[in-house]
């Protein structure tokens, strides 16, 4: 039995990176797990891996920036499960033209509405079930790009999750009075499929120094296992080695 037996997780972007980590961890934890995603492939792909492992899941193919879409998702996953007990609120994007000098504005419009619209549409959606519950963890993954912005981040990538920190931030002041507890995690460099997109590309060596997807999986069980009565509202996390950026990557003259 683990230690997360009879829960019901939802995870949004689950079929890579830093959601599909945190939907096998939960779901070997004994959860029941919610993938959720844009695309259907990778989600069965996770299923696929959590069910030959012994584990429950169900794949919702879903794109979080689309409210009626959300609204709909909900219902059917509340239907479904009876409750959600966890949200990881994960799933988010970049674009690699992201500096001031060459960002569009679609491309700006992109990632703020999966960012921080998606993050809002899928904590709108199980708010009133987890109030209704008398408790709930919504865990926000956010950025250290929400504390500082940078050049390698961009413009867009940095509002919206210095928006996702001030809403998680914000749930953390209201929530609580229905039992609701929330999270922000700010992890530094991922080793996730994001970093492709930068126009850097990094070595393996390099890849491997940085934070993986399990860390991030470690850090949620840690927060989850926190008593009713214990809150963590944010956390910061950064890998060990400290890097020295190029002006390539941060976008400042040489």
């Amino acid at each position: 039995m683990g230690v997360f037996n009879g829960k019901i997780v939802w995870v949004t972007g689950a079929g890579t990176g830093i959601g599909k980590a945190a939907a096998t961890m939960f779901a070997a934890e004994g959860a029941k797990v919610a993938l959720i995603g844009r695309r259907l492939e990778p989600l069965m792909e996770v299923y696929g891996e959590i069910v030959a492992a012994g584990g429950m899941a169900t794949a919702e193919p879903l794109d979080v920036a689309d409210r009626a879409a959300v609204d709909a998702a909900s219902t059917r996953l509340i239907a479904q499960f009876g409750r959600v007990d966890i949200l990881v609120n994960n799933a988010g994007v970049n674009v690699s033209n992201r500096r001031l000098e060459e960002l569009a504005p679609q491309d700006w419009d992109f990632v703020i509405d999966v960012n921080l619209t998606g993050t809002f549409n899928m904590v709108h959606a199980v708010f009133p079930r987890m109030k209704d519950q008398a408790e709930g963890l919504i865990i926000n993954v956010a950025s250290t790009s929400a504390q500082q912005v940078s050049g390698l981040s961009g413009a867009a990538y940095s509002a919206s999750k210095f928006g996702v920190r001030g809403l998680s931030l914000s749930l953390t002041q209201e929530a609580w009075k229905f039992g609701i507890r929330t999270c922000c995690l700010c992890p530094n460099e991922v080793n996730t499929p994001i970093m492709t997109r930068r126009k850097v590309q990094y070595s393996q060596e390099v890849l491997d120094q940085c934070i993986q997807p399990r860390d991030l999986a470690e850090a949620m069980r840690f927060v989850a296992l926190m008593p009713q009565r214990t809150s963590i509202p944010e956390m910061t996390i950064y890998p060990t080695v400290i890097r020295t950026r190029t002006p390539a990557e941060v976008g400042l003259p040489d």
